[in-house]
């Protein structure tokens, strides 16, 4: 019997900037002399996400010379693959309180200590520049490129520490660290282990991607994201609460692990598939699915720009397996789910809604077909419509 491998994190080190319980009480003490700086939701995730190894190799927000060099190349100065630009932007009043050198505690905006920054350097940044490389755009439409208009004008870099983890409210149970992921995985003996990244709730078609993944693998990671989305996105515990039936109801639960992934979406398409994949490598996936338009929004990325700038990368940087997924359909003449890959037949065959139908019907409390999505998943959802939440 082949005997078990973990898949190495990405660097080949798994970051722990989580303070010691016998840390905490002097570590707090000195937070509260210290300078300090506010944080804003995402940058709370940032800070979690580096601290407990899941934005490995990363031990803190990037310096300037890693900075430039993810924008400008995809990679950390010392050419390790990287794809976006994980910072803390501070404005001018801010940095003129604060210096180079400093330990600087970082508070979250009801006054609670979160942890610290060992204040490397402060540095500007061109924010036009930015958007062009990581989003493709300038257009302030996209919620990416608003939001980075909106920070501060200079970058804070350094290491940092992680003293109080947020409170994960809902989610505490489905919350796994990096290290806790890999756990579950050697102790279930999967050795091969495939990634799948949500921020909606999964209808058919990605179940018949998913499962088909499933079926090279051992083990299957689904790991939707919990962290900020911008408005109009369904709410994280709605969706949730789709998972949970969807593995309940329709997929082997011995091989099916559900934990959320905390970080805020950055709607980049192609570079955020990059963050994704390693992210999912730092968790202790092999393999990785991507399919159309892959973190996309709007109309700023090409259906496949997410699967090709894989090719941008040799295999020995990322060392996760992408798989490729065009979108899926029912087609009536298959009489299952298929792709263009599988079926040979006209696209009056493939039955498929829009969006905006498939709203229109749960708004109406009617279930959508259940060649589009389970009856169960849509009787959530129209009960939230019901509740106005959607």
């Amino acid at each position: 019997m082949t005997s078990y491998k973990e898949i190495p994190p990405h660097g080949g080190k798994l970051i722990n900037r989580l303070a010691q319980e016998n840390e905490k009480p002097e570590l707090i003490k000195k937070a509260h002399g210290l300078k300090k700086l506010v944080l804003n939701d995402r940058e709370i995730s940032d800070l979690e996400m580096i601290s407990i190894g899941a934005f490995s190799p990363l031990d803190g927000f990037l310096r300037q010379e890693d900075y430039v060099s993810v924008v400008e190349k995809m990679h950390l100065k010392n050419g390790t693959a990287w794809s976006m630009p994980i910072t803390l932007a501070i404005d001018r009043d801010e940095a003129g309180e604060v210096k180079e050198g400093q330990e600087i505690a970082l508070f979250d905006k009801g006054n609670n200590l979160l942890g610290l920054l060992d204040l490397e350097q402060i540095y500007p940044y061109d924010k036009k520049t930015e958007a062009s490389r990581v989003f493709r755009t300038q257009d302030t439409t996209h919620p990416g490129v608003a939001y980075l208009y909106s920070q501060g004008d200079l970058l804070a870099g350094g290491k940092v520490r992680l003293i109080n983890r947020p409170d994960h409210g809902n989610f505490n149970n489905f919350w796994y660290d990096p290290v806790e992921a890999r756990r579950v995985f050697r102790e279930k003996g999967w050795r091969r282990v495939v990634g799948f990244q949500t921020r909606n709730p999964i209808h058919r078609a990605h179940e018949f991607i998913i499962k088909t993944a499933m079926e090279i693998t051992d083990g299957l990671l689904l790991n939707p994201l919990v962290g900020e989305t911008k408005e109009g996105d369904i709410p994280a515990d709605i969706r949730m609460a789709c998972y949970q039936t969807l593995v309940e109801n329709y997929f082997p639960k011995d091989r099916v692990f559900l934990a959320v992934y905390g970080a805020a979406m950055r709607y980049a398409g192609p570079r955020e598939a990059i963050l994704h994949a390693l992210v999912r490598k730092n968790f202790g996936c092999t393999h990785f699915i991507v399919g159309r338009d892959h973190a996309g929004v709007g109309a700023f990325y090409g259906p496949f720009d997410a699967q090709l700038i894989f090719d941008e990368f040799e295999p020995h940087e990322l060392e996760i397996t992408p798989l490729f997924f065009d979108n899926s359909f029912y087609c009536v003449q298959c009489k299952g789910m298929a792709t263009v890959k599988v079926c040979p037949h006209v696209e009056k065959d493939h039955l498929s809604f829009s969006g905006t139908k498939v709203r229109e019907l749960l708004k109406a409390g009617e279930i959508p077909p259940p060649e589009f999505t389970r009856p169960e998943i849509a009787k959530i959802l129209i009960q939230a419509y019901r509740e106005g939440r959607l």
